[in-house]
């Protein structure tokens, strides 16, 4: 219609549904079928302004009446960004380390799925609901070589199926890693900060070791119930000793009070570094961490190649990344700041603190050290899963 045409850009939505109806009304019989072939506008539209005519219209400086206009599916759907987040859940693929998460899924076949589960939901809405998630379709590159471990999935399984047996139990569960280590002084890092125009932040040209204030290592234990962290920045050596002590000190401040009725705790661990499945000294740590704190410490290691899968690396470290972008890390103060200022909107909490202390490397635990611990390997894999127990219980279990 060359009027509709004329108009329609000087009309805002309740003036082109009055207009509508008020032509179809004119037209007479079948006038909502020929008024929106000729605009496009919907026939139930033109109904709604038929009826807010026959009511008497009045022109008012609201467009809808208060609380009109469609819910969001997840507004009128409790639950399903949560089970849309359960489809695409990483579990074998991507890189969480990255701002974004991953899926091979199409948005079709989520919707599919997600239809199937009870829920109404399009395409489209998964579309917009996986961006607002921070998800994002990635072609696949050629970076890795060899054959993955034939037991991987299996000890993902593994691990699930364990954390989740504490978890309902309220029983602590933690990921625990060491971040990249990070020179401290004068030096570029990654990303950009808003500054007055002109005036970036000078650094050095060059990063070498030799112009460092030193090199923090920070240590995290993330507390996957409760959404919150302890990282232990460290000035000295990544070590077993090192890494026990960080969990040690989540447990005197978070770990403890939150947890006081603990009967035992359930760490997951990448397979290699201060932490690996191999380390003597690691598990001889752990030892006398659970006869201090008189319970027993189950581990799960994720299999070689695929420490990125932990949960601590996209919940915590990816975090922390983001927060400290574009910013000098000239001292360790400005590093533990920095970590302990860390949040996201889902709630993540963190305490940092600088550990002084000296760790020396090559200590050596020897094979009657190791004929001496409470260890007990699990049936599946027990160089990755296994238990220590507090030497007291186990003597007393003897006796």
């Amino acid at each position: 219609m060359e009027k509709y045409e004329a108009l329609s850009g000087l009309l805002d939505e309740r003036a082109r549904r009055l207009w509508a109806a008020t032509e179809s009304r004119a037209l007479g019989y079948g006038g909502d079928a020929l008024v929106s072939g000729a605009t496009g506008i919907a026939r139930e539209t033109i109904r709604n302004g038929r009826r807010e005519l026959k009511a008497g219209a009045e022109l008012t400086g609201r467009l809808r009446k208060p609380g009109a206009g469609r819910p969001k599916p997840e507004q009128s759907q409790p639950g399903l960004q949560a089970a849309l987040e359960a489809l695409v859940e990483p579990l074998t693929r991507g890189d969480p380390m990255s701002p974004l998460r991953w899926t091979c899924k199409s948005k079709a076949n989520l919707a599919l799925e997600l239809t199937k589960q009870g829920w109404k939901v399009s395409d489209t809405t998964v579309g917009r609901l996986l961006n607002a998630m921070g998800y994002s379709l990635q072609a696949l590159r050629k970076t890795r070589e060899g054959k993955s471990h034939p037991d991987r999935n299996a000890q993902f399984e593994h691990i699930n199926a364990t954390a989740e047996d504490f978890l309902r139990r309220g029983e602590p569960v933690i990921s625990v890693d060491t971040k990249k280590k990070e020179l401290v002084g004068e030096f570029k890092n990654a990303g950009q900060e808003w500054q007055p125009k002109g005036e970036p932040e000078k650094v050095l040209v060059h990063d070498f070791p030799s112009d460092a204030v030193g090199k923090a290592i920070p240590y995290g234990v993330y507390d996957m119930a409760r959404n919150e962290a302890y990282v232990s920045v460290g000035n000295d050596h990544d070590t077993p000793a090192f890494a026990v002590a960080s969990i040690r000190r989540w447990w005197a401040t978070m770990g403890s009070p939150a947890y006081p009725e603990a009967k035992e705790l359930f760490i997951t661990a990448d397979a290699g570094g201060s932490n690996g499945h191999r380390s003597r000294a690691w598990k001889a740590e752990l030892q006398k961490l659970a006869n201090d704190l008189g319970m027993p410490i189950r581990i799960s290691h994720f299999p070689p190649g695929t420490s990125k899968w932990n949960k601590i690396e996209h919940r915590l470290f990816c975090h922390i990344t983001e927060n400290w972008r574009g910013r000098p890390l000239r001292t360790f103060e400005t590093v533990v700041q920095l970590i302990g200022r860390t949040h996201t909107s889902k709630g993540l909490r963190v305490r940092a603190k600088l550990d002084k202390r000296k760790y020396p490397t090559g200590v050596v635990v020897s094979k009657a050290e190791m004929e001496s611990l409470a260890l007990h390997r699990h049936e599946f894999h027990g160089d990755w899963n296994y238990e220590l127990r507090p030497q007291s219980l186990e003597s007393k279990s003897i006796v």
